[in-house]
């Protein structure tokens, strides 16, 4: 199936299509951790992002239900140097091909990713779409979808990844030694606002002890103390962090009423509950191995 990435600057990349069939759009970014494509693709912050793998081979190891981030692919297409035909790994339950077929996702393989990421940090993230069967031959139209879709700059897209209602969580890294009965119920309790969270950051925090129960992220300051918590936990998500003003307000006010932490979108909101501020990076480098340089 001849497939096709658009770029809304107007550059063409071209390759063979896999998943499902027809043509989607999303703002292009890149991940550079080696493995992980399951935990990257359920991953709530990559909502309405089209994800360039830059590893070279993706889908040798299928996939499986454990390693799931949450219930469902986030992505809205992926791309990849090449697709493995082969399936192999004794965890395995499924094809990545198949997967995401059933789910609607179109991905694209075959493609340049080296020269796509290295155009990315030299003009920046831009918006992008992928076209999977017939509409991938019209080039400029998709050009014009790409052009089309919505910029990520100022987008609340909490509000859709959010769980509806709480739950606690505790579920340790290995569900083969871990059993209810055997919750500390002595242990801290966290209150975690759920901007998209991943399940292994919930796994990390019941391995240590933390009893967790998860909120929806326009859960208010006053009901989150009335649950009495040890500290609050603002978890990662998707979208612009100066987009969610409710939760920077619900944030600035539990400033030095009880212990606050979080990660990712999470930071940047407790951020700016503090009075910084947030700008979108020219590119972001999303993987596990950053780069550093000590200064």
């Amino acid at each position: 199936m001849f497939a096709c990435l658009a770029l809304e600057d107007g550059r063409i990349f071209t390759g063979t299509g896999f998943g499902a069939e027809g043509v989607t759009t999303g703002e292009l970014v890149f991940n550079t951790s080696m493995t992980g494509y399951q935990e990257i693709l359920t991953d709530p912050s990559y909502y309405r992002q089209i994800v360039t793998k830059t590893v070279s081979h993706v889908g040798n190891t299928g996939i499986n239900q454990q390693d799931l981030e949450s219930d469902r692919i986030w992505v809205s297409g992926f791309v990849v140097r090449a697709l493995s035909p082969v399936v192999s790994s004794w965890r395995e339950q499924g094809a990545l091909a198949d997967w995401l077929k059933e789910q609607g996702i179109s991905g694209i393989t075959g493609v340049a990713t080296r020269a796509l990421v290295r155009h990315i940090r030299s003009v920046g993230v831009m918006r992008a779409a992928i076209a999977c069967g017939e509409a991938a031959l019209d080039t400029a139209a998709l050009v014009e979808m790409a052009r089309g879709s919505p910029d990520m700059s100022g987008a609340n897209l909490v509000d859709a990844v959010t769980t509806r209602e709480s739950y606690n969580w505790a579920t340790h890294s290995d569900p083969q030694w871990y059993r209810d009965e055997q919750l500390d119920v002595r242990g801290p309790l966290i209150v975690a606002w759920d901007f998209g969270i991943k399940r292994n950051i919930l796994r990390m925090m019941a391995d240590r002890g933390m009893r967790v129960t998860v909120v929806p992220a326009q859960t208010s300051a006053a009901d989150v103390l009335a649950m009495n918590p040890d500290g609050v936990f603002l978890s990662n998500g998707p979208g612009d962090p100066a987009a969610v003003d409710y939760a920077i307000r619900n944030t600035g006010e539990l400033v030095g009423k009880v212990p606050l932490f979080g990660i990712c979108l999470g930071h940047q909101i407790l951020a700016l509950a503090l009075g910084g501020r947030t700008e979108k990076m020219h590119f972001g480098h999303r993987g596990g191995n950053q780069p550093v340089r000590n200064l």
